[in-house]
């Protein structure tokens, strides 16, 4: 896993990673049928209208590697929603994840686990963005600029997880990992973040989880069309909610397209709360990278699949802003503490 620290205008900092690009002779194949231009072009729009800063971002790095600005901007606008011809392009949908967060005893925890093919291991990166303008903040993503993860400065941990849709659904509007990078940047707590996210046009479904240092927390359900809010459950140790691939709300489940193929969705969701209610103890930190392990039921276990695995597994304290992660399959690798969010916040704040 790539660490980066990026700090600067919106343009300069995409103008580093287009030289990163570039030093290690990084190309893309960017194959995109005339459907995809077409959401790529108006989902553009949309994101320039409301995040015109990460457009500017995008441009950096097309103009240091000289790329078409729209063309590339159109295919990181289909990551994550209607790149349905894979063998021409990377990545592939993004399936398999689970995230959660709980409050116990006056800790705030954020978990995950992010389960990919594979070959795209290597490239995973964790990323520190410091902006001239807007918030302070840690992003782990599989790609770049956009992310599946993240916390920033005030203690807000935002993260996606994909829900099939089909083709005949998707709008233009911005995609879960674009929907993340924008409510770190901009928002300061769960409540401000759902309210920005009523906002957002959404390309296809996804599941957004927010959870801030005070302990609000919550998922957005959301689709092109719909939006809902599915709030923590409680348990006599204190309160959690959890976001597998599919919706897990009755009033959202007619709009899930993944008919069941979604990598043992429910079998993860029902680990983690029963984990949560059986097993999270006064070591919450512990006790969770048990959880992530798999140590008390199926989450990460994807041994049965071919060309799939957990490539990161992370936890945030949302209080002291200390992360821990382990890059690769929990298994196999040991979490590491990365304080660098934390230190620069002691510092600066």
């Amino acid at each position: 896993m790539y660490h980066l620290r990026l700090k600067g205008s919106h343009y300069e900092m995409g103008v580093k990673r287009g030289k990163i690009f570039n030093r290690s002779r990084i190309s893309f194949p960017l194959k995109l049928d005339d459907f995809q231009l077409e959401h790529g072009r108006r989902s553009e729009e949309i994101l320039r209208k409301f995040f015109p800063e990460v457009c500017e971002e995008i441009r950096g790095v097309s103009d240091t590697i000289g790329a078409d600005y729209l063309y590339f901007a159109s295919w990181m606008l289909c990551m994550g929603c209607c790149m349905y011809n894979l063998e021409q392009n990377i990545p592939v949908e993004i399936r398999g994840c689970t995230a959660f967060a709980y409050e116990k005893e006056g800790r705030v925890i954020y978990g995950r686990n992010n389960d990919l093919p594979p070959y795209l291991r290597k490239g995973c990166k964790s990323e520190i963005y410091t902006p001239d303008v807007g918030n302070r903040f840690n992003i782990t993503t599989s790609s770049f600029i956009n992310g599946e993860e993240g916390v920033n400065e005030h203690g807000l941990a935002a993260a996606m997880t994909f829900v099939m849709t089909d083709l005949k659904k998707i709008q233009a509007g911005l995609n879960s990992c674009f929907i993340v990078r924008y409510l770190l940047e901009k928002a300061k707590n769960t409540k401000q973040a759902i309210s920005l996210l009523y906002e957002l046009p959404v390309a296809s479904n996804c599941n957004i989880l927010l959870a801030d240092r005070s302990g609000e927390m919550a998922v957005m359900e959301c689709t092109p069309a719909v939006k809902r809010i599915r709030e923590a459950e409680c348990f006599k140790e204190g309160r959690i909610v959890c976001t597998v691939n599919s919706f897990t709300s009755d009033e959202m489940n007619q709009y899930d397209d993944a008919h069941g193929d979604d990598y043992d969705s429910y079998k993860r969701y029902e680990t983690v709360l029963n984990g949560f209610s059986k097993h999270i103890g006064d070591d919450c930190i512990e006790t969770t990278k048990q959880l992530l392990k798999g140590d008390y039921g199926f989450i990460c276990q994807y041994d049965n699949e071919p060309d799939f695995e957990t490539v990161w597994s992370s936890i945030f304290d949302l209080k002291s802003l200390m992360v821990y992660r382990a890059e690769g399959d929990p298994r196999k690798v040991k979490f590491v503490e990365d304080s660098r969010l934390r230190d620069k916040t002691l510092t600066t704040g």
